[in-house]
């Protein structure tokens, strides 16, 4: 199971994660969040993962030229485009060497005919309606529906329900932020690996 924490902003918290193997670790660059961090921070919390794991720069409907110049400056090595970012950003985004991630709710996913991403998607991020809002959708359609390649499970897991979630849904991979915090924005380091560990039994 391919695991990203998520909105990690203090080198303890990026530490766990490593040492607990997750595949991916990110970081908030949407201005809005409650875990925003600033690109200056991110890169030296970024200079502490080993190069094999994913670093996540996550951004919401934010222009071209800013989340290029901040991916550029934290050194991530995939870019997650969380909002209506057309296509050509996309592939911008890839032009520059990095992976990228679509995420946009299981609701948008239903309702836009199952839209994919395209050539320059490597990844599909399904989560709430509310990103980081730690509820989960409503899978009932989704289930009569999956997407036909590997997708990314989001939205309101928790180490306490990840496990059902994953056996009910069949995700390639999952994400989490609040699910792991003791306070909202504040990561819990029991939490995370404790949510690991969930969401590699099955």
């Amino acid at each position: 199971m391919w695991v990203k924490i998520c909105g990690l902003r203090d080198a303890h918290s990026v530490d766990v994660a490593v040492d607990e193997q997750v595949n991916a670790i990110g970081f908030v660059f949407a201005p809005a969040s409650p875990r925003f961090i600033e690109a200056t921070e991110a890169v030296r919390l970024v200079n502490r993962i080993p190069r094999h794991i994913e670093t996540v720069g996550v951004f919401r409907n934010q222009p071209l030229e800013d989340v290029l110049r901040i991916s550029a400056a934290a050194d991530v090595s995939t870019v997650q485009l969380h909002g209506d970012e057309p296509a050509s950003d996309f592939l911008s985004v890839k032009a520059r060497g990095l992976r990228t991630i679509r995420a946009t709710s299981a609701r948008a996913y239903l309702e836009h005919a199952h839209a994919e991403g395209n050539s320059a998607v490597d990844y599909l991020l399904l989560d709430a309606p509310i990103p980081g809002g730690g509820a989960t959708f409503d899978d009932r359609d989704l289930i009569r529906s999956p997407p036909t390649h590997p997708w990314i499970m989001a939205g309101g897991l928790n180490p306490e329900n990840v496990t059902a979630l994953v056996q009910r849904m069949q995700p390639w991979g999952v994400d989490v932020s609040s699910g792991v915090e003791s306070t909202r924005g504040i990561k819990d380091p029991a939490r995370i690996r404790a949510f690991v560990a969930a969401a590699r039994l099955v």
